[in-house]
Formats: structure tokens, C-alpha cells, sequence
């Protein structure tokens, strides 16, 4: 019996994850998907803003320690579509209320 037989996660030598290349993945998916619910928007919008802050410190890491760039660069991408529904979808909302005040005072 080997004692490989006993690691819990073994990983090829030289392949870590770069965990904020995992982290701006995970924000961006949910930026993009919660930006469709309007009742969580606002806080979907701070989580692909924050897909963008891990994208490009992870392709930063990725770059110094001679990893791979695709997590991060699709974190990157998905942190910038995610932002870009969110503010349109902040508003959205907000030209929905001023016309519900504006309807509402007439």
C-alpha cells in the first residue's frame, strides 16, 4: 500500500487552483443570474463587481505563478456582464418607481 492511496484531494504536481479564479467565476455566475430577480439585484450587483475585483487579481496570481488564465479571464467577463445587467436593472427599478409616484399623484 502506497501512501497516495490516503490524500484527500491529490492534484498533479504544478496544477493548484487558484482560488480567486474560482471565486470571480462564482461571483460573476451569480451576478448574472441574480440580476434577473428584482427583489436581490442590489446585492447581485456588489457580487459581480466583485467577480471583476477576484478576475483580475486571479489573472494577476494566475500570471505569477505560471497557471492558467481561464478561470479568472471567464470570472473577468462574466463580473462585467453581471455589472452591466445589474445597473441596468437598478435602473429599471428605479424609473418603475418614479413613474408608480408620478401615477400615483395625478
Amino acid at each position: 500500500m502506497s501512501d497516495e492511496m490516503y490524500t484527500p484531494n491529490p492534484t498533479p504536481e504544478g496544477q493548484e487552483t487558484n482560488k480567486m479564479s474560482i471565486a470571480a467565476l462564482v461571483c460573476g455566475i451569480l451576478g448574472i443570474v441574480g440580476s434577473f430577480i428584482p427583489v436581490i439585484s442590489y446585492f447581485t450587483l456588489v457580487l459581480a463587481i466583485l467577480g471583476i475585483v477576484f478576475g483580475s487579481k486571479g489573472m494577476k496570481i494566475a500570471k505569477i505563478t505560471g497557471q492558467g488564465q481561464g478561470l479568472a479571464t471567464a470570472g473577468l467577463v462574466l463580473g462585467i456582464i453581471g455589472t452591466a445587467f445589474g445597473v441596468i436593472g437598478v435602473l429599471c427599478i428605479i424609473c418603475a418607481a418614479g413613474a408608480l409616484a408620478a401615477a400615483g399623484s395625478m
